[in-house]
């Protein structure tokens, strides 16, 4: 999500669009569904607009386009010189990177495989599907078996991959567990009164192992899973909705800088982009929820079996993270980012690899959605519990109000 500046001494609390982001996603969740049930057909015509290889879709040009425009204005914003700094201060960075990458995949693993492929089973009913793309370069013939799903032809006569449901909202709960929050932690740290500086590092510090972790991860993940796992696809999505922007955002950023000064840059350029991010997501619920309308409102606890997992790994996360950052010592200022960073997380590139892996369509792509739906309340939610916990750090070390 967008972040107000990556200036510390110019950080600002939620803007208009972040204060209401909830409501927003729950309007354009009843404009999808909507626009699902008057014109069907255009949300269809919109998707097959797409780059194919060997007669396949693989990456649809409306998402691909809304979501670099998700992405980019996150990557613009971030300050890599800062990453340089961060040897000053090893054990915060420590912290929020053992809790980020060896801790809170795994745990986001087997709590959704409990509540989704367990406790919430019967719900969701056991024998209910769901039909994913094909996984990219794969041509296996009808009534194939691949992980535990079956190649089967849909309505309009492609390929698709048969799965149980419950394990296509897995795999959608396994992408956001695998992606930290980069952006909108800005804004959760700066409310908490926390260090802006380490909250910046690692914003860097995370977009920079998102290009080495979130592949090898998220396949291991859905692989043990029994969800189709393509690598090359995956990989592929890893370059267009992290590395591209990442790169663009970088080089745009040094030459803007340099021809109109980091004033002008903070001041007037972030302004123009601030809303941008949220508008680009925004469009893509309205797409996505265009397809999934009709099962949403058929089984509108749906939601409600996704966000039990998501909200429960959210706070574990964050309680983990923050019992850590006291065991080790550290500041509250400090402790209050660190447990952020690990508790949120970056749904953007959750919700732009669930489209490009399984289909705009697919129960995953859902799941990533719920994640934005419970995102600002929750948050708003673990900021309190920091700033009434702040007595239990060093006096010294704890902000005035």
């Amino acid at each position: 999500m967008n972040e107000p500046s990556d200036s510390p001494g110019k950080a600002k609390g939620l803007g208009f669009f972040e204060k209401y982001l909830t409501l927003w996603v729950l309007l354009c969740i009843a404009g999808g569904i909507l626009l699902g049930k008057v014109a069907p057909q255009v949300a269809r015509f919109l998707d097959r607009q797409a780059i194919y290889v060997d007669e396949a879709p693989v990456i649809s040009i409306p998402i691909a386009v809304c979501l670099f425009f998700m992405m980019y204005p996150i990557m613009v914003k971030i300050d890599f010189a800062e990453v340089l700094k961060a040897g000053k201060n090893l054990r915060p960075v420590g912290l929020t990177l053992f809790v980020n990458w060896a801790v809170k995949p795994f745990t986001m693993y087997a709590i959704s495989i409990f509540f989704l492929g367990t406790l919430f089973l019967g719900f969701i009913g056991p024998n209910a599907v769901d039909h994913l793309k094909m996984p990219f370069r794969l041509d296996l013939p009808v009534g194939a078996e691949y992980g535990d799903g079956t190649v089967v032809l849909n309505d309009e006569g492609t390929k698709v991959l048969e799965v149980p449901l419950w394990r296509s909202y897995l795999a959608g709960c396994i992408l956001l567990g695998i992606a930290p929050c980069t952006a909108m932690v800005l804004v959760w740290g700066f409310l908490a009164r926390g260090n802006d500086g380490h909250t910046l590092v690692m914003v860097a510090i995370n977009s920079l192992t998102m290009l080495f972790l979130y592949g090898p991860l998220g396949g291991f993940l859905l692989g043990i899973g029994r969800l189709p796992v393509p690598w090359e696809a995956l990989l592929l999505s890893i370059g267009i909705y992290v590395a591209l922007p990442l790169v663009a955002g970088y080089f745009s950023r040094k030459w803007i800088i340099a021809a109109k000064g980091r004033q002008w840059f903070e001041e007037k350029f972030l302004h123009v982009l601030t809303p941008i991010t949220i508008l680009a997501l925004l469009l893509t619920l309205v797409l996505l929820f265009s397809f999934k309308g009709n099962e949403i409102l058929s089984q509108p606890q749906t939601i409600l079996w996704i966000a039990v997992p998501l909200f429960l790994q959210t706070v574990l996360i964050f309680s983990l993270s923050y019992a850590l950052a006291k065991l080790l010592g550290l500041s509250y200022r400090d402790a209050a980012p660190s447990a952020m960073i690990g508790a949120s997380n970056h749904f953007e590139v959750a919700i732009a690899t669930a489209v490009m892996l399984f289909g705009l369509s697919s129960g995953a792509a859902l799941a990533t959605v719920v994640g934005v739906l419970i995102e600002v309340p929750v948050m708003l939610m673990l900021v309190r519990i920091c700033l009434r916990t702040r007595g239990w750090f060093e006096a010294q070390d704890v902000p005035g109000p």
